[in-house]
């Protein structure tokens, strides 16, 4: 098992993880902490185990939000399959997938800014 040291908000957090894992896991890492950091700058620093929850809840929502649209929109929620139905439909299945991922990260980029809004006025 391989350990790696994570900074979250100016804090360093010691993860165990399986060897090999330690890029994605700090990837990871770094994408949580441009997310607390966001909303620090958003909100406040409101306490760091509130920050923590709440882009923590920011992230879920867009990881439910992001599903949501894939099944609407028809498409899976895996890369492998979803590179496998664009391939299988050509140039145009490319173009949905594109509209349709734009789509979703437009929707979430428009609920994080609510949410934001909402925190701050809380």
């Amino acid at each position: 098992m391989a350990q790696i040291s994570l900074s979250i908000n100016g804090r360093s957090y010691q993860v165990t993880c399986d060897d090999g894992q330690e890029p994605h896991l700090q990837r990871l890492g770094e994408y949580f902490d441009a997310r607390v950091q966001e909303l620090a700058g958003a909100v406040g620093q409101v306490g760091e185990s509130r920050l923590l929850v709440m882009a923590s809840l920011l992230i879920a929502d867009e990881l439910i939000e992001t599903r949501s649209q894939l099944n609407l929109s028809g498409g899976q929620p895996t890369a492998e399959t979803a590179t496998d139905t664009a391939g299988a439909a050509g140039a145009a299945g490319n173009e949905q997938l594109d509209d349709a991922a734009g789509r979703a990260l437009d929707a979430c980029a428009r609920r994080i800014e609510d949410i934001a809004l909402r925190l701050e006025s809380a």
